[in-house]
C-alpha cells in the first residue's frame, strides 16, 4: 500500500505510522478501494490517552470529545467542541491512502500537524518527495 502524508509519498508501506519511535497509527484496506481499517491513539499534553480508534471504530473517547465519520472511501476524526480535524484519510487510485489534513499530540506531547503541503512535528518537517519503504513502517519525527 502507498501512503501519502502531506505531500510526501511513502511507497510500499506496511501501513504502520511510527511517530517519534512509537506506532501511533495503523492503516489498512480490506480490499483495493476500501473500506479503510484504521487503528489510532491520540494523547493530551501530559501523555494521557484522549481517543482510541480500533478497526475504524472508536474504542475510547474521553468525555465524548471526538466524532468519527466514515464513507466508503474516507475516514475522518474531529474534535467535537473545537471542530479541529484530528485526521482526514482518503483512498485514491484503489490502494493509495492520502493523509491530507490533521493535528494531534504524540506520546511525547508534541503536536503533529499535517497539511496538504507538509507534515511537521517538534522541530522536524517534510515536504514533498517519494520514499520507497519495501514493506516497512513510515517513520515520522
Amino acid at each position: 500500500m502507498d501512503l501519502q502524508i502531506g505531500s510526501t509519498l511513502y511507497r510500499n508501506t506496511d501501513g504502520t505510522v511510527m511517530i517519534e519511535g512509537v506506532p501511533q497509527m495503523t492503516i489498512g484496506l480490506k480490499k483495493p478501494g476500501g473500506p479503510l481499517m484504521v487503528s489510532f491513539i491520540a494523547y493530551d499534553d501530559v501523555g494521557r490517552v484522549q481517543v482510541k480508534v480500533v478497526d475504524s471504530t472508536i474504542a475510547f473517547n474521553e468525555r465524548r470529545a471526538y466524532e468519527l465519520e466514515k464513507t466508503t472511501s474516507s475516514l475522518q476524526l474531529k474534535h467535537t467542541e473545537s471542530g479541529k480535524m484530528v485526521f482526514f484519510l482518503e483512498i485514491k487510485d484503489g490502494d493509495r491512502v492520502i493523509f491530507k489534513e490533521g493535528q494531534f499530540r504524540t506520546l511525547r506531547a508534541h503536536l503533529l500537524e499535517v497539511t496538504s503541503t507538509e507534515w511537521k512535528v517538534d522541530r522536524q518537517s517534510k515536504r514533498g518527495g517519494e520514499i520507497e519503504l519495501q514493506g516497512k513502517a513510515v517513520e515520522i519525527g
